[in-house]
């Protein structure tokens, strides 16, 4: 079961939850610091504060990845690293952790990825409004041609957000992600916004020279369990189509027009927003753990991370899950890239993050997951069908190359396939990894 020649193979992480030094080098504070801080809003009180000590452990780290095979690495930049406030100063030692980060990378012969927003929003531009500011949009911009100036003659392929989904509703809706704020109005203009600093960036590197740009959503099938369809539709326009019709097709689904309405009007989108989102883009990258199940359900309350969903369960998982209590779906996956190639043909794709938490126990020199190699295994035999059944899928980026820093929920939650000692910063590859290895040397696995 081989993929087709070129197929990318790679690993994917986030800035604020494997860099750690928080406040070294002139880093300024993001929202993640500021939210970590107040007690309840992160499990035991857990900050980034060290998290993986990536920052000064890098170069370990990229051995490792090569020791993997791995032929590219997905990171993020750190915004209040490289503008501490926002705007302004640029500061210099921030962009040099990602020159060096960025050398090395290459001379192990592994491509760079950068995600130039994975929701470590300064903490300066959240005291001015935050995402739900149109003027954040341009400051992303702004700071989109600062990395790309240092390190565009190295970076071929720059990723503008990471699920924008994410950082507007559970940051500005239902509160459990920084920023923490309970406004389904400042969501919808904070999701506007983040498209539209897509947009802007998309248009800066651009004019730069970048050779590639990309966008990544957290994507979902959304599937209805009863008799109806309408109750999936409005759940997976508000998912899925809220974003990918905007930045794809120039356009938001009428749906989420007249629910946005409903909550705070539509004064923050202006004329001449969706011709600045809606630009070419060369990849889009999935981020896809598991389909979403609906119901009909009068007089059920609105889920507080989707405003406009009253009369609809969100059901619970009846299968498998793994140790977020997320369904194991890989059919899911197949499914979501037949339908994007179909739907939106014009763009190729990238699964930029797929892969699962499971309850790790180190033994020795080894951690014996068996449940995710199983898992990752199911996905990739997924993605392989997609690739069959027509999908333009270039390349497979597993989440994540380290335990690490799991936003809410602190330190309890391992998605790596390298394991990691957080008291001593040991390294260890999980059966995984190795696993993973023996899938990349391969550029597949044995059929059954």
């Amino acid at each position: 079961m081989v993929f087709p020649d070129g197929f990318v193979w790679g690993a994917a992480t986030a800035a604020y939850q494997i860099e750690g030094a928080a406040a070294e080098d002139g880093r300024g504070p993001s929202i993640w610091d500021t939210f970590s801080r107040v007690p309840g809003n992160v499990a035991d009180g857990h900050t980034g504060d060290v998290a993986c000590d990536h920052y000064h452990r890098y170069a370990e780290d990229v051995r490792l990845m090569a020791g993997l095979g791995l032929a590219a690495y997905r990171f993020s930049v750190a915004w209040p690293r490289i503008l501490p406030t926002g705007a302004g100063q640029v500061n210099a030692a921030g962009l040099g952790f990602y020159d060096r980060l960025v050398d090395e990378l290459l001379a192990h012969g592994i491509t760079p990825y950068p995600t130039l927003y994975h929701w470590d929003l300064p903490q300066a531009l959240e005291d001015a409004g935050g995402w739900a500011s149109r003027d954040t949009a341009a400051r992303f911009a702004d700071f989109a041609a600062v990395v790309h100036e240092r390190l565009g003659d190295r970076v071929r392929t720059w990723t503008t957000l990471n699920e924008p989904w994410v950082a507007a509703f559970l940051g500005y809706c239902s509160g459990v992600h920084a920023p923490g704020r309970r406004d389904p109005a400042a969501a919808f203009r904070a999701a506007h916004h983040l498209l539209l600093g897509h947009g802007l960036a998309a248009q800066a590197l651009r004019a730069a020279g970048a050779a590639e740009v990309a966008l990544t959503l957290n994507l979902a099938p959304v599937i209805q369990t009863d008799d109806g369809h309408q109750e999936a539709a409005r759940v997976d326009a508000l998912m899925n189509r809220q974003f990918l019709d905007p930045a794809l097709r120039g356009r938001y689904p009428e749906d989420v027009l007249e629910i946005a309405a409903r909550h705070g009007g539509l004064d923050h989108v202006r004329d001449g927003d969706l011709a600045v989102i809606h630009q070419p883009i060369d990849l889009l990258g999935i981020n896809y753990y598991n389909p979403s199940f609906v119901s009909a359900a009068p007089g059920e309350p609105a889920n507080p991370a989707f405003p406009g969903t009253e009369g609809i369960r969100f059901e619970p998982p009846t299968g498998p899950t793994t140790a977020m209590d997320w369904p194991i779906e890989p059919s899911g996956l197949e499914t979501l890239l037949v339908r994007l190639s179909r739907d939106y043909p014009e763009v190729g794709l990238l699964v930029t993050e797929n892969g699962a938490a499971f309850d790790d126990h180190l033994t020795g020199d080894e951690v014996h997951d068996k449940d995710r190699i199983a898992y990752l295994d199911g996905h990739l035999r997924a993605a392989h069908a997609a690739i069959s059944a027509g999908a333009d899928l270039r390349g497979y980026l597993v989440w994540s190359l380290l335990d690490n820093f799991e936003w809410a929920f602190g330190y309890h939650k391992r998605f790596g396939i390298v394991y990691v000692d957080f008291e001593t910063q040991r390294r260890v590859p999980k059966d995984s990894a190795l696993w993973y290895r023996d899938v990349i040397k391969r550029n597949g696995f044995m059929g059954e």
